[in-house]
Parts: C-alpha cells; sequence; structure tokens
C-alpha cells in the first residue's frame, strides 16, 4: 500500500509536518511574540498546501523553502543586547507587596536608582524593601489617587534626580475590591477601581512625563487581560483596565515622536495582594450581602452569591506564586532596546489572546467560560422558572394523555 506513494509526496509530508509542528510548537509557548509568528506559520502551510496543489514539482517547492529560510535567518539576527541599568532612574507605584515589591528589589539590585511608592512606610512591605535593598532605593508614601501626595512624589524625586531624566515609570498600583454580578456589585466599587486603577495611573503619568521625555524614557504600565475580556463577575475591575488600556495605547502613539517607549504588561492569575487572605473575602461577602436590596437577595439568592465567594477563593489559592515572569516582562520593557508593546506574562495568556482575536465569537466565549468561574448555581429566580417550566411542561404532558386515553 505504502509504494503508491511517490517519494514527492513523502517530501511534501515532511515539509507540511515541520510547519504544523511549528505552529503547534507557537501555540503551545503561549508567549507574547505567538500570535504573528503563529498566523505567519499557518499561512505559510497553506501557501505550502497550495503551490502542491498547482502541481509545483517538489524540488522547485523545496528551493523556494529554503530560499525563503536563508531570508528569514538573514533578516532577524539575534537579539540586540540590553541596555545597562547603571544610572537609570526608575519610579514604581504599589510597592507594598506584590509584582511592585518585587519588581522594586530586582531592579535594585540589577543596579537601577528606584523610587518606590507605598501606603505605608511602616509596613511589612516597606521594612523589607529597607531592610533587603542598597542605600539607591527611595521609599516614598504615596496614595496615587491623592493628587497633593502624588505632586510630593514629584518633587521628592525631582530633588533626587537633579538634572537628570526619569528612564522609566512602573505603573504597577492597582485594586480589584469586587466579585459578583454586575447587578450585585457596588456603586461603590466600579467608583473605586476606577479611582485607582485609572485615574490614579492617569495622574502619575501625566505628572512624571515631562522627566521622561527629558529622558526618553519608558512607561510600562501592568494591566490585564480582564480589560480586553468580558470575564464574568469582574465589570468593575474589567471596565476599569479597559480605560487603562486604551489610554496607554493612545498615549503610545502620542510619545513616539518624543522617543518615550510604552509597554503593557498582561499577567496571567498570580497570588498578590488580598488573593490569599481569607478574611478578606469573607469581609467582602459579608459586606455584599448586607447592601443588597430584598428584592434582589430574594432574585438572586444568598446561596448563588455565596457559590460565587467560594469560587473566587478557589480560584484565588490556585494562582501562580512565582512571579518571575512578571518581573522578567518588567525588566525587558525597560532596558530591551526595541521593547514590545504587549508582554504577554505566564502560561496560557497568549493562547487565550490567541483564541479571543483568532477563533470565531462562539469558542471564545465557550473557553473564557471554562477558563474562569465554573458556577453551578443558577440566580434563585431562574431556578424556580425552570422548575416552573417543568412542572408545567409535566402537567401538559398529563393532560395530553389523559385526552388520549378518552
Amino acid at each position: 500500500m505504502m509504494d503508491d506513494y511517490t517519494l514527492p509526496f513523502w517530501i511534501y509530508l515532511g515539509v507540511l509536518t515541520v510547519f504544523v509542528g511549528g505552529a503547534m510548537k507557537k501555540i503551545l509557548a503561549s508567549h507574547l511574540s505567538a500570535a504573528p509568528p503563529l498566523v505567519a506559520w499557518l499561512g505559510a502551510t497553506v501557501l505550502a498546501e497550495r503551490l502542491w496543489a498547482l502541481c509545483l514539482p517538489a524540488v522547485l517547492l523545496l528551493a523556494l523553502l529554503g530560499l525563503a529560510c536563508c531570508l528569514y535567518s538573514a533578516a532577524r539576527t539575534g537579539p540586540p543586547p540590553a541596555l545597562p541599568a547603571h544610572g537609570k532612574a526608575v519610579f514604581i507605584t504599589g510597592c507594598d507587596s506584590g509584582f511592585g515589591n518585587a519588581a522594586a528589589k530586582h531592579l535594585d539590585a540589577l543596579g537601577f536608582q528606584v523610587f518606590a511608592t507605598v501606603l505605608d512606610l511602616s509596613g511589612d512591605g516597606a521594612r523589607e524593601l529597607q531592610r533587603t535593598c542598597s542605600p539607591r532605593l527611595t521609599l516614598l508614601q504615596v496614595d496615587i489617587t491623592q493628587p497633593q501626595q502624588v505632586q510630593q512624589a514629584l518633587l521628592d524625586t525631582k530633588a533626587k534626580l537633579g538634572l537628570k531624566g526619569l528612564w522609566g515609570l512602573v505603573n504597577n498600583a492597582g485594586v480589584c475590591v469586587n466579585f459578583g454580578d454586575s447587578e450585585l456589585s457596588l456603586m461603590s466599587n466600579f467608583r473605586g477601581c476606577m479611582e485607582v486603577n485609572f485615574f490614579g495611573t492617569l495622574s502619575i503619568t501625566k505628572s512624571f512625563l515631562p522627566l521622561l521625555r527629558q529622558a526618553k524614557g519608558r512607561i510600562v504600565t501592568i494591566s490585564s487581560p480582564a480589560g480586553d475580556q468580558p470575564f464574568p463577575c469582574l465589570a468593575a475591575y474589567g471596565a476599569s483596565k479597559a480605560a487603562l488600556n486604551l489610554f496607554i495605547n493612545t498615549l503610545r502613539h502620542e510619545l513616539e515622536p518624543w522617543g518615550v517607549r510604552v509597554s503593557t504588561i498582561l499577567p496571567s492569575s498570580y497570588k498578590t495582594g488580598q488573593s490569599s487572605n481569607h478574611n478578606y473575602w469573607e469581609q467582602q461577602h459579608k459586606q455584599l450581602l448586607q447592601s443588597l436590596s430584598p428584592s434582589l437577595l430574594e432574585d438572586y439568592g444568598e446561596d448563588y452569591v455565596t457559590e460565587t465567594k467560594e469560587l473566587f477563593q478557589t480560584y484565588a489559592s490556585q494562582a501562580n506564586t512565582d512571579l518571575s515572569p512578571v518581573i522578567d516582562a518588567i525588566v525587558q520593557a525597560l532596558l530591551s532596546p526595541q521593547p514590545h508593546v504587549r508582554y504577554f506574562a505566564g502560561p496560557g495568556v497568549g493562547l487565550m489572546y490567541f483564541i479571543h482575536n483568532y477563533c470565531p465569537f462562539s469558542i471564545s466565549n465557550r473557553f473564557l467560560q471554562k477558563l474562569f468561574l465554573k458556577k453551578k448555581l443558577m440566580p434563585r429566580a431562574l431556578r424556580k422558572q425552570s422548575g416552573f417550566d417543568l412542572n408545567l411542561s409535566l402537567h401538559n404532558n398529563n393532560n395530553n394523555n389523559e385526552e388520549k386515553l378518552k
């Protein structure tokens, strides 16, 4: 049977396997640069298929593919060496814990002059930075939602820098204060997320832009996939990050003539901040139940709200504790001669965006539902409606059976 296939067929099959294998490798890698090369690989595969369909001789086909590979290799040189960190100053917000705290320690170790903002100068995070970092690091108490504190931080930073500009601004500070359906979320949660994640970051960025333009520096913003994709029960957080993403993308175009590079980092799920604090979840849950009107609580049911809280707790407990992908992305965005516009930091984020951008809506929607909160309960009113419809259907069937017996 195998003798029926000619040598050119097996050569073609081998070439096609290489292309498809390369495409699958890009999918499984799921990094920032996965989507464009993946599309290129798939396009090349289709091209090879079309050329074969036109009965192009296998030898010529291989010659064309070889030429393409040579041109690609000639154009793609190795990555240029990273810029030196010594002598460069970086301002980082939200360094009490999580990404900000880890980034401040790592950038200080690399030789940066770090300005790290914290909410509490006497807190554990601030004391850890003072204990472990070099004298180059400066701690500043800043609530980014308070304009006076932002301006004071700018004055303190200028005083330390002298005539030198600011090389990097890392917008890390952010909050996620809600969990639950949009209808159940407090208006104060929507305003709180927007105040910190959008307006606070906007205030810091606008204030420090003159120093960044002076140094032709970098702006690196920690955002979230929730700002691009509709994660259930994260409407307040997602809306604030969506506004932030649009602002940062607009800023990237506007600052290009000034030589300021702007990058966004989109992390996967990590254990930071209050995510592993059991008391935090219980307090948020209690506050939500107390704030709901009797009619809303009746329609949704306390068990439905409790299940959402438990799902969030479970999801947070399973989050990644290794923050290094995000920290590495921050370093690359600050020191790469050609920084990426977007960095997908963590496993699965690149795949998620590929499915969201290139797959049909029905597939991406189902993927998002399966990926995040897997709810089993429906709101109480829908359960009652389903029970009523089922009883009505059984009643109609019984009536029909009785009529047939007559």
